[in-house]
C-alpha cells in the first residue's frame, strides 16, 4: 500500500540493509515505481510478489518479503526474499518472515520448490535460510552479480490412514 512508501524508502535508503540487494531502488521514485508495480502484481504470476512485513506488538512497517519468481540456468525457479529493518536485526524477525512465507509457498500455492539467492558475505541471510530447512546447492551468477543458491522442496505428504500390509 502506498502508506508504506516512506517506510520502505527509509528502509532502502539504509546503506547496511540495502547492502546485499544489487537491485534495489535507488531514490524515491525508483521505490514508489517498485511499491507500485507489487501492489499490482506480478504480470505472469500475480499470486507472487513482496509484502509489507509489519512488527505484530507496534504495528510497525519492518520491511518486506515475500515471493518472487527468477530464471535461474533456464529453469523458472521462486525465491524466498526477505528484507528486515536494521533496528530489528539479531531477533529472529527474518527467519520468522521467511518461514511464513515458505509455508505460504507450499501450503497455499502449492509449490513445490523453492530457493535464496544470497550474496556470499551475507552471512545473516545464509543463517536464516539454513534454519528454515534450505540446504546449499550451487554458486551462479546473473545480471545483478554471484550469488549462492540455496534451496528446499516441498516436503512429501504423508498418507493418510495407510495400513501397512501383512504378508503371509
Amino acid at each position: 500500500m502506498l502508506d508504506d512508501l516512506d517506510d520502505l524508502f527509509a528502509l532502502y535508503c539504509d546503506p547496511d540493509v540495502r547492502k546485499y540487494i544489487p537491485d534495489a531502488p535507488r531514490n524515491f521514485e525508483e521505490t514508489r515505481e517498485e511499491l507500485e508495480w507489487h501492489m499490482n502484481g506480478h504480470p505472469k504470476y500475480p499470486e507472487l510478489g513482496l509484502w509489507a512485513t509489519i512488527h505484530k506488538e507496534t504495528n510497525m512497517f519492518i520491511g518486506r518479503c515475500g515471493l518472487l519468481p527468477s530464471m535461474i540456468d533456464g529453469q523458472n525457479e521462486v525465491e524466498v526474499a526477505y528484507l528486515i529493518s536494521k533496528a530489528f536485526w539479531g531477533q529472529g524477525l527474518g527467519t520468522e518472515a521467511a518461514q511464513a512465507i515458505l509455508k505460504y509457498g507450499f501450503e497455499k500455492l502449492n509449490l513445490h520448490r523453492l530457493i535464496c539467492l544470497i550474496e556470499r558475505e551475507n552471512l545473516a541471510s545464509i543463517n536464516v535460510a539454513k534454519k528454515i530447512g534450505m540446504t546449499f546447492e550451487k554458486e551462479g551468477k546473473d545480471e545483478t552479480g554471484p550469488f549462492l543458491l540455496y534451496s528446499i522442496n516441498k516436503p512429501p505428504v504423508p498418507m493418510a490412514n495407510q495400513r501397512e500390509i501383512s504378508r503371509p
